[in-house]
């Protein structure tokens, strides 16, 4: 999948998921609470790779550590889109950087 696909949509999930906030909470979440609720998933994704390698006392779920990893690849997708930044040229900015510094 090209990443111009998952910022699409990554957009179209996102507003659904603002119409459901609108109902449980009066308006959609905003920036900050979005940044948030990609903290929480990220460290979901830190609790999952320590049980995969044995260093978390919970049992490992591959299942949950791949969801989790999408689901912040997206929230990614989204933060990006409501700073104004484009995926693409901030990952092939990153890369491209690193690449270079690595050399």
């Amino acid at each position: 999948m090209e990443i111009k696909e998952v910022s699409q949509r990554s957009n179209a999930i996102r507003a659904q998921y603002h119409q459901l906030e609108m109902q449980q909470d009066g308006h959609a979440w905003t920036t900050e609470q979005d940044a948030l609720a990609f903290l929480t998933d990220a460290g979901l994704v830190g609790r999952q790779v320590m049980a995969h390698a044995g260093s978390w006392p919970d049992g490992k779920d591959e299942q949950l550590l791949a969801d989790k990893i999408g689901e912040s690849i997206w929230w990614l997708s989204i933060l990006a889109d409501e700073s104004g930044i484009d995926l693409n040229q901030a990952i092939e900015g990153f890369l491209s950087a690193k690449e270079s510094q690595l050399k």
